[in-house]
């Protein structure tokens, strides 16, 4: 048995508006998937489902537990630019880990974390 790929699955208090973020600031594609109150958001080998819960307890509030994922890429600072310039939240700026990853933190609009790197030792 192989894991062929993973699907990170998010509620959202606003689907629309997580939608636009993820399409305009990170370059995912938005798709429909059947239910209204989903959406799959894709780019490259990432997929992220995304539902409608208004009821959710806000990612924002839960501290630490809002980070969610982390994204390698093959260029990072092209990356980083890219969304820094429009608009991003940077929750921690770009730069080398002695763990040998290049890195930066981003908090999207519904207040989950994402970690985005590339493998320095490649």
């Amino acid at each position: 048995m192989n894991i062929q790929s993973t699907i990170y699955v998010l509620a959202v208090v606003n689907l629309e508006r997580s939608a636009i973020f993820y399409r305009d600031v990170l370059g995912f594609t938005v798709n429909e998937i059947g239910d209204p109150g989903w959406r799959m958001f894709v780019k490259d080998n990432c997929r992220i489902m995304a539902g409608y819960c208004p009821d959710a307890t806000p990612a924002s509030e839960l501290g630490d537990h809002a980070y969610f994922g982390y994204f390698v890429v093959d260029n990072v600072d092209e990356y980083y630019a890219s969304v820094l310039s429009k608009g991003a939240e940077i929750t921690k700026p770009l730069k080398n880990e002695p763990w040998k990853m290049r890195e930066f933190g981003i908090r999207t609009i519904d207040g989950h974390r994402i970690m985005i790197g590339q493998d320095l030792a490649k």
